[in-house]
């Protein structure tokens, strides 16, 4: 029997992986998210009506849109184009929605 060198079988494996790594980044399978791509859930509040009790909210609208898309809440940014996501609780279980179709493409 021939003994194998380990260290060969090491760098395939890592070499293996580096391939897959950038062929996946090639084809835009892979994509590196960056901080400000990402809106934390800290900057959300909810405000709890209470019947009865009056509070307050900015007129100025805040510069995500929301959507129920699937029956999750979808949030949609509209200053920086292309940042989506879906509102989360800190859980990580997403935030279902309601009473809304999902959107159709017209033919």
């Amino acid at each position: 029997m021939s003994a194998t060198n380990p260290v060969h079988l090491i760098l395939t494996a890592v070499g293996s992986v580096a391939a897959t790594v950038v062929v996946l980044g090639y084809y835009g399978y892979l994509h590196v998210a960056k901080p400000e791509d990402a809106l934390l859930l800290a900057d959300f509040t909810m405000l709890k009506t209470v019947p009865g009790e009056d509070y307050r909210v900015s007129l100025k609208p805040a510069s995500q849109v929301a959507q129920c898309i699937d029956g999750v809440l979808v949030l949609f940014d509209t200053e920086q184009k292309g940042l989506t996501g879906v509102l989360v609780d800190r859980r990580q279980q997403a935030v279902r929605c309601l009473g809304q179709e999902t959107p159709q493409v017209e033919r």
